[in-house]
Order: structure tokens, then sequence, then C-alpha cells
């Protein structure tokens, strides 16, 4: 099998090929063959993606590897893989309109999706979305011309010559023709997603669920109010006197649970997720004597309250504004004592975007595949904190605070950024003169900034190329140009596979420093140094 093996920044290759059964030949083979220190692998239309940790294996010894692959899959038949029957209503609303595009009556096209055996090539988009295609299905669906704002659960569509079924409500462009009421995604599970890369898929029709009668009984809803420490003490008691504790008085713009993150679950449609500024988050652990992997609290741009319901150790890193304990100013990068029923407030920050908040004994949540973090677009891990929730803290860890500061530190540099950028796998779709403009632009932050992604205002990067480019598996820090030729970095909550071609990806130790740039800050390109 010829493959084409592309770069994706430092971490990640694009292995190439030539259509969508060699991707599912090549994937089969490198899963069955996985070398130490590829932490994973995500197929995709017409690629395969690997990524891998560098400080356990070389680029070099994974593109042996992968070629040594390829070569390998062009000689094998892929194994089959298990079969799953997924009930389904025909009941889908663009069902009628879909088979008049096609010429074919209702009955036809039903009979059709129903009669392939499917089987799912790639996952993307969302948690558990599995991209399923089929041999015996001969049609090329177009997708609606104005996306749905909201497509339900469990909905079955059809789009190009894929059907899918949606794990979770979120907008989409497919033409829904059913319904499943199968568990598509289930983090907890040991298998989160029924419909893994390589599943074989069979649509079996059912007959519609009646609604269930309405329930006679009314439920009384108590509204509470975040009330400092009285009201957290009322709320903790049901949960044992003297659970070690805070109260959100006030979240601010954002606040959410990070740890280091869920590496290794791309191939389930799973972005990594986990702190933007991993090196604050390390750092406000180790001041409080906690292993540095422990949940902190990731705060956006300040304006932060909360309440203390016990005796507790905290520090505060990353962006830099006035913070204030009980009423009285303390310093950032420090390990202080919180009181109960005092409050904790980060004013509104002048420097840098996220500040983290460790407590000692770190944030205790229900993790999802290994990670206490949130994951804003997929809606995976604790949700936003918001006012009046209660955040469990676990037992002090028995390593002791540090008795000295541990490092220098000051305010974030976030007004004019120098932000290292490694080869991307589409820089042949760009003007040699794209090229030039990014890395002799001065870029700024736009105002469309959040953990799924930065949007950067600035000159266009004119293509070569106006095809679109099947999806393919992205990265944090990915700098997708999309039509309109403004790139896009992608964060640690975007996409696992996309659509536009990436000109270049931000080295790993980047991506701390992007954590911190705010709207209107301005960022220079220079080309990073190749490793040995």
């Amino acid at each position: 099998m010829s493959v084409t093996v592309l770069p994706l920044g430092e971490r990640a290759l694009l292995l190439e090929v030539a259509s969508l059964p060699d991707v599912l030949a090549l994937h089969a083979v490198l899963a069955a063959s996985r070398i130490d220190g590829v932490l994973d692998l995500v197929p995709a239309a017409r690629t395969v993606m690997v990524v891998f940790d560098p400080h356990r294996v070389s680029v070099s010894v994974v593109r042996s590897w992968a070629v040594g692959a390829a070569d390998a899959a062009g000689s094998e038949k892929p194994a089959l893989g298990p079969l799953v029957e997924l009930k389904i209503v025909y009941d889908g609303a663009d069902l009628a309109e879909t088979a008049a595009v096609l010429g074919v009556t209702v009955g036809d096209l039903v009979a059709r999706h129903a009669g392939a055996e499917w089987t799912v090539a790639f996952t993307g988009f969302a948690p558990g979305f599995g991209y399923l295609v089929s041999d015996e299905w001969p049609f090329d669906v177009p997708r609606l011309d104005v996306p749905r704002t909201r497509v339900p659960a469990g909905a079955v569509g059809l789009a190009a010559g894929f059907t899918g079924a949606y794990p979770r409500e979120t907008p989409g462009g497919w033409r829904l023709i059913g319904t499943t009421a199968a568990p598509l995604f289930d983090p907890d599970a040991s298998s989160p997603a029924l419909l893994a890369p390589g599943t074989r898929v069979r649509f079996r029709p059912a007959a519609p669920v009646p609604a269930p009668a309405p329930d006679p009984v009314s439920l009384q809803l108590v509204a509470e109010t975040a009330g400092g420490a009285h009201a957290l003490g009322d709320r903790l008691e049901a949960h044992g006197r003297g659970q070690r504790g805070v109260a959100i008085v006030e979240p601010g713009l954002l606040a959410t649970v990070q740890d280091l993150g869920r590496p290794g679950a791309a191939s389930l449609g799973v972005a990594p997720s986990g702190a933007l500024d991993r090196g604050a988050l390390r750092t406000a652990n180790r001041l409080v004597g906690n292993p540095e992997h422990l949940a902190g609290l990731e705060v956006t741009m300040g304006g932060f309250r909360a309440v203390a319901a016990a005796d507790l150790w905290i520090a505060v890193t990353g962006a830099w504004g006035r913070v204030t304990l009980d009423g009285r100013e303390i310093d950032p990068y420090e390990a202080h004592a919180w009181r109960t029923g005092t409050e904790l407030h980060l004013d509104w920050f002048a420097h840098g975007a996220r500040a983290y908040l460790a407590l000692r004994g770190g944030v205790e949540s229900p993790a999802v595949l290994g990670s206490r973090s949130t994951d804003v677009m997929a809606g995976i891990g604790p949700a936003r904190l918001t006012a009046g929730d209660t955040v469990v803290v676990g037992p002090a860890p028995k390593t002791p605070i540090p008795v000295v500061a541990l490092a220098p530190w000051g305010a974030p540099h976030d007004e004019e950024l120098e932000v290292d950028l490694a080869p991307g796998p589409r820089a042949d779709w760009f003007a040699a003169s794209a090229l030039e403009t990014l890395y002799d632009a001065v870029w700024t932050v736009s105002n469309s900034t959040d953990r799924v992604g930065m949007r950067l205002d600035g000159p266009a990067l004119e293509r070569v190329r106006t095809g679109e480019l099947p999806s393919e598996g992205m990265v944090p820090g990915a700098l997708q140009v999309p039509p309109s030729g403004g790139p896009v970095i992608l964060g640690r909550d975007g996409p696992v596979t996309g659509g536009y071609p990436v000109i270049a990806v931000a080295t790993d130790a980047a991506l701390d420093l992007l954590a911190q740039a705010r709207p209107g800050a301005r960022i220079r390109f220079r080309h990073a140094r190749r490793g040995g």
C-alpha cells in the first residue's frame, strides 16, 4: 500500500492513503502492532493520524513503523470487527425529502439503508459520533443547505456517502431519516463508544415507542442562591458534616474543573481537554504540596468568588489580577491558608486570560476516561461552575507544603507574543505568499476565542487549492484556515477531526503561552527550531 507521511506539528503524523478501504486496512495493522510511545490512532476519510510522545519515541521511529505497517496492510485483508445491531425508527424529518432528492421512494430508501452492512470508518465531530460506510450503499447525499442549530440525541442521518447517529444534542447539517434509542456514548463504560472504528453495524427497523403518560405528580423546585458560608454549610450537611469543599458565589466569565486532560481518546471523538496553561496548573499544585496532575479550577478573565466550608490551603497562578482572601490582598504564586467561612476573590485580570486555583487535596469529581476535566464543547466531565455550586476537595496529600517559593514569577506576557510553529500537513494548499504572510504579519486575537479555538484577525492567507478537504485528524495548536483565509488555532477542547487545511501547528510549549492571550493581544509567528 502506498502511503504519504505528512507532518502534523511535533507530536503527530498524518498517514495519507488512496482510499477509505486503505484507511481501514492501515488502521487495523497499526492498532495490532502499536509501539510504545504512540498515544492515539485516529482514522479519517483518507488519513490515519498517529499521535506520539516525543519523550518516549522519536519521530523517525514512528515514521519507519508507519511505513512498515502500510507495506503489511497492502498484503493483508483486515479482520472483521464486531457486529452491532441498532434498532431504528424511520421517522426522520428529512426522510421523504431525501428520498425525493435521490430519486427513489421512501420505502426503497429505508430498504437500502436497513439492508446494508455498515462499517464505522472513523469517529469525529462529537464523542462517539461514527462515520459509517458500506459497499452496498450507492448514494451520495447532499448536506442541508442550512444546518440545524439543534439535532436531537439519537437522530440518524445521511451525508455524502456516510450514515451516522448523533450521540448527544448538537447542531448538524446531515439529513435526518430516523431515530435510535441505543446508548451511543457512555463515558463510564469500559468501551465508551458503541460505534468505535472498525465496528460493523446493521440497522433493524422498529416500531415507534409510544410517549409515556404525563406524571400527575408535580415536583416543587426549590431555588437556592449562593449566600456565602452560611448557605454552603446547609448544602454540605447532606454530604456529611465536615466535608472539605468550597461554595461558588460568582464564577466570573467562565470557571471549570481542569487537570492535565484525557489524552488517548481521540479515536472515540474525544478531545484531550485539560488546563490550557498546563505549566500554571502544575506550579499551583506544587505550591500546595499536591501531585502535579490533580484537578484544580481554571478561571477565565477573573470575577471569581468562593467561600470555604473547611480550613484549606490554596495557591493561585497564571493570569495576574488583584486576589483577596477575607478582604486582605494576597500574593499569587504562594500557598495561603483559607479559613472556614471566609471568601476568596479573584478580581478581573489585568494581565493574562486564565488563572489556576489549586486546593490542597485537589478537586474531587467523577473521572471520565481517566480525567476530571471539563470539555466545554463535548459536554464531558463536570459542568461549568455556576453560582451556588459546591466544589468538593479531596484529602490532603502526605507531602508537605514547600517552605520556600518554587520559582520567580511575574505577570504573563500577553500584549505581543512570539509563537513557534512546526510544519503542518497542508502547506501545499496555500500560495507561497501565504506562508510569507503567516510569518511576517502581526496577528490580533479576536473576541471569538475560547477553549475550543482562537480566531485571529489579520490578512487572508491565499489558497492555491479550493476543493473540499476530506475530514482528517486534528491536534491542539493546529492552525486551520477556512475559505475566508483567516486562521483559527484549535484549543484543547477543539474537534479531533476537521475539514479545513492545516498550514502549521503551534508547538506544545507555545500552547501555554497562547492560553494567556487575551482578545486584542498581538501574535507574531516564527519557525520552530527542529529537534535532533
